[in-house]
């Protein structure tokens, strides 16, 4: 694996990632809804991390990936009630 880290530490993540999964689909409504906001979040949040943790160059597709799952979120998250 690279930089000599464990794959196995990519199971406690998982792990997490499949409870909170879970945990959305006890909410009444719109689940879906939050999570959809929650990956294109996640997705920007991860590229600042890249950049100011790992301190690897951002790329113009990388921004330009983050901008559209932030767009695509924001269609999602924010459309007219009752649609």
């Amino acid at each position: 694996m690279k930089q000599g880290k464990s794959f196995w530490l990519l199971v406690p993540a998982a792990l997490s990632l499949a409870t909170f999964a879970w945990l959305l689909t006890l909410h009444p409504t719109a689940a879906g809804r939050t999570y959809a906001a929650y990956g294109g979040v996640y997705i920007a949040v991860a590229l600042v991390w890249l950049r100011l943790v790992d301190g690897i160059t951002l790329t113009r597709w990388d921004v330009a990936g983050a901008g559209i799952a932030l767009i695509g979120m924001a269609v999602i998250v924010l459309q007219p009630a009752g649609q």
